[in-house]
Order: C-alpha cells, then sequence, then structure tokens
C-alpha cells in the first residue's frame, strides 16, 4: 500500500494512527522496492534489517498502546555512507574501510532513531564524499532513476537516488562543496545544506572539516523540514555546532513570502551557463515574483576564485584527515615487512585514483615554502567570497540562482578530465565556502526530460526562511515549470 503520489512523513503517521498499515508492513515493503530495484541503481551498499525490524516493533508497540508518536515514527529512512552507524558497515565508498562497522552512531543517527526512524541501510557515495558525480565509489557508480544512464550528482548520489527512486521516503546526506544540493537537482527532489554548525558532524567521517555538514533529502520540502527539525541543534560532542535555538521548520512553512528581496547575482547567470538551465531558473524566479517577491540584481565580485580556493582549502584537509587510514587502527591492513611498508601498501591497495589526488594536492598546499603561497591565501580569498554574500545579503533576503550548470552528465562522460567535474561545483563551492545555508529544489525539466535544480541561499541561521521560499514555490507548481 502507498499514498498517492508515494508515502510522506505525514501520510505514514495518518496511515500509523489509522491502523491502515503498521510500521513493520511498510519497512517490508520498501526492502522489497530495494531487492527489486537495487541491482540496477546500486543505490545502497549495505542494508540494516535487523535494526529496521528492531525499531519498526518498537514503533507497532507505541501504535497498539495507543502513545503518542514520535515526530518520524515508521518512516522509511536512508543514510550516506559516510555517517556512523552501529552495527551496520560503514566504509566512505571505499575499499580502505571495506569491513568497518562502527561502535557508535552519529549524533544525527541517534537524534533520528529516538524520532521514530525506520534505518532501511547505507547509500552509496563518491569515495571519501570526494565527487561531483557518485563513479568516485570503489562499489561502482550510481544509476539517476530520473535520466538512465545519466550521473545521479556527487557525492549523495545513492541518498539522492534512493528518494527519488521511492526506495526510502527520507535521506541523509553531507554537503562539503555541493555534495547535497548538487545531486537533489540531479535527481529532481528538495535537497538541504544547513548552516555551517547547524547540525552535529559528531560521527560523520572527515573529508573537510571547516566544510562538510549533514542534511536531508525529501520528496517534498516539508518532509526536509521534519527531518531537519529533528537533526539540528547543539552538541556537546561537536565543539563546532553552533548553540543557536532551533525554529519549528515545519510551522513556520506556509508564512507569506510576498515583499522578500530576491538577489540573482549575475555572475551565476553568465557564460558556462547551459540555456536550457538557465530558461528554466529564470522562470523559476518569475514565479516566485508572481508570489510577491521582489527580483533584486547583484554581484559576488570574487565567484570566479571560487573553484580554486574550494579546491586548495578541501584538498588540505582531506590530507590531515585521511592521515589516519593507515592500516593500525582500522579498516584495511596490508602484509608489509616494515611500518613504513605498511602504510604505503595499504593506502596504495585501499585508496582510489580521486582520493589519492586529492591528498597529494593538498599535503603540497600544506608542505614548507607553499603554505602561504596556496593555502593561507586561499583561505584570505575565503573571506572574500563570505565578505560579498554578507554584503549581498544586507540588500537582500535570499539568493536564488541554478544549482549546477548544466542537467546531469552521462556516467562516464567527465572522468577523463578531473577539471571539467570540479567546474560542475561552480554555484555550489560558493555557499559552502561562506558557511551560509541553502536548498536545491526542482525547477522543471530540460528538453530531453532531464532535472534542472534551482538553488535558495540565506544567511547564516535563516533555514526558515529558506524553507518558507521553497515550500512556497513547491506550493505553487514550481517544481513541475
Amino acid at each position: 500500500m502507498s499514498a498517492p503520489g508515494g508515502w510522506t512523513v505525514a501520510s505514514i503517521r495518518d496511515a500509523l494512527t489509522s491502523r491502515k498499515i503498521s510500521a513493520r508492513e511498510l519497512t517490508a515493503e520498501y526492502f522489497s522496492r530495494i531487492e527489486k530495484r537495487n541491482p540496477e541503481l546500486n543505490a545502497y551498499l549495505a542494508l540494516s534489517r535487523e535494526r529496521a525490524n528492531e525499531q519498526a516493533a518498537r514503533v507497532d508497540a507505541l501504535v497498539a498502546k495507543g502513545e503518542t508518536l514520535p515526530r518520524l515514527a515508521g518512516v522509511p529512512l536512508a543514510i550516506k555512507d559516510v555517517l556512523s552507524t552501529t552495527g551496520t558497515r560503514t566504509t566512505c565508498g571505499s575499499k580502505i574501510l571495506e569491513t568497518y562497522v562502527p561502535p557508535y552512531d552519529a549524533t544525527a543517527v541517534e537524534r533520528l532513531d529516538r524520532a521514530g526512524a525506520i534505518f532501511l541501510g547505507k547509500t552509496n557515495c563518491d569515495e571519501f564524499a570526494m565527487g561531483s558525480s557518485n563513479e568516485n565509489s570503489a562499489y561502482g557508480p550510481v544509476q539517476n532513476p530520473t535520466a538512465p544512464g545519466r550521473v545521479p550528482g556527487g557525492s549523495s548520489g545513492g541518498s539522492a537516488a534512493a528518494v527519488a527512486a521511492d526506495l526510502a521516503v527520507v535521506s541523509l546526506g553531507t554537503d562539503t562543496g555541493g555534495s547535497i544540493r548538487q545531486p537533489g537537482a540531479c535527481c529532481g527532489i528538495p535537497a538541504m545544506m544547513p548552516t555551517y554548525g547547524r547540525v552535529s558532524r559528531y560521527g560523520l567521517i572527515a573529508f573537510a572539516s571547516s566544510l562538510d555538514r549533514i542534511g536531508p533529502f525529501g520528496r517534498t520540502v516539508r518532509d526536509v523540514a521534519e527531518v531537519l527539525g529533528l537533526i539540528a541543534g547543539s552538541d556537546s560532542n561537536d565543539s563546532t555546532c553552533a548553540n543557536v535555538p532551533v525554529p519549528d521548520y515545519v510551522a513556520g512553512l506556509d508564512a507569506p513570502i510576498a515583499g522578500l528581496r530576491l538577489g540573482a547575482p549575475e555572475e551565476y547567470f553568465a557564460a558556462g551557463l547551459d540555456s536550457e538551465v538557465r530558461r528554466k531558473v529564470e522562470a523559476g524566479i518569475a514565479l516566485l515574483e508572481k508570489l510577491g517577491c521582489k527580483r533584486v540584481p547583484i554581484r559576488l565580485p570574487h565567484t570566479e576564485f571560487a573553484i580554486a580556493t574550494y579546491y586548495i582549502i578541501a584538498t588540505a584537509e582531506a590530507s590531515s584527515n585521511l592521515a589516519r587510514f593507515d592500516g593500525v587502527r582500522y579498516g584495511l591492513r596490508a602484509e608489509a615487512s616494515t611500518l613504513s611498508e605498511m602504510y604505503r601498501k595499504t593506502r596504495r591497495l585501499g585508496f582510489g585514483a580521486e582520493v589519492k589526488r586529492r591528498i597529494m594536492l593538498g599535503t603540497y598546499a600544506l608542505s614548507s615554502g607553499y603554505y602561504d603561497a596556496y593555502y593561507l591565501r586561499a583561505q584570505k580569498v575565503r573571506t572574500l567570497l563570505a565578505r560579498d554574500f554578507a554584503e549581498a545579503f544586507e540588500r537582500v533576503d535570499a539568493i536564488v540562482a541554478p544549482t549546477s550548470p548544466t542537467p546531469p552528465f552521462r556516467l562516464g562522460e567527465k572522468t577523463a578530465d578531473p577539471l571539467q567535474m570540479y567546474l560542475a561545483d561552480i554555484y555550489t563551492v560558493t555557499g559552502s565556502l561562506a558557511g551560509i545555508t541553502g536548498i536545491s529544489v526542482p525547477c522543471g525539466t530540460t528538453s530531453e526530460r532531464l532535472p534542472v535544480g534551482m538553488q535558495i541561499l540565506g544567511p547564516h541561521f535563516s533555514e526558515e526562511r529558506v524553507l518558507q521560499l521553497a515550500h512556497n514555490f513547491e506550493r505553487a507548481g514550481g517544481f513541475d515549470l
């Protein structure tokens, strides 16, 4: 049994409380779907049947007693394979962690467990979240369920594909330079990047610590808001997690947006933007204007330096974070006659080509004689990028722009040219470097029926306003432009 158009958080709650379906039945329905479609899509790397059935049994017991259900009771959820989960393999899409089973849950995972969610399994991703197409996974690429033969976006491609294919109702991904928003755009679903510090990173296996964030995918903006409201909030286990009150995002969704000023940065509509993507995003902005918003031309003048800045900072932090994978404590250990040879052999066998490339780039940028010329200078440019946004938000309430310069490209199309792959993140790395929040929402399709995404960016901790804009856009038919 399924609700019209697929299950949502609200329809599952209604079905459980009216006893039209049990959590165990719904869980079995989703595992049946996964069995049928995952061999084709490769969205899941591991399933957590035992834990899911235990969670479903707890929900059904609450229903039987007539007790109030937690907010995500019975909701089937997928988790990106870079988030620690007790008892379920967590590989980061890498051979080096092929057998690793964490002894604890990430804070975001723990909070969703308490909220009654059903954990279906771990989703495929680019190795250590390094990629824009999900083709860097050691376990094979994910197929885009809405555009066969094309990429689902990366690095959280498995989480996006699972929701888009209705193999989960909601999912968790991570965003370092666009890795939630870009897969959301490629798969045609809403995808939210919270402000840096809004959601605890405890239990997230780090790629770039000053950039990594955890956020939700859903089929509706309301479902995204439900999940974000549950995972957001301070955490003593993460010193970078902000102690800022968390609004009721769902309760605020229907607030009027008339009168809001929307910035349209000219740098995001310049050369390099696909003409059909431009047309759809322009139509999306026009729809928001019909809803009473005012378009304001703005400039973000340091945008042209964003890709270079991001790939220096991110690779430098990756070089530092991935040094822990040495064959000593966890994961793969290659047999060797000396300790140094064991280090080298373990990393040579365990890491894929893209991870090795980024470690080498980052190590170079941090090396003696080059730190000031590269890493320090990149941090200064990062400050300028953040200042661009701060000055823009003095004039506008939010910024609206394309999520990606092109529709989802074909599998294998850019794998031989890493620079072209990096340029797929041109419109997303800016918000990542500035630490602000943003959501990508579907904005119709191209003439070839390929999904187009439009991102709405807001100042720090303005998730409530961003979600209001996205929800009103969805309600006005913006997803189907």
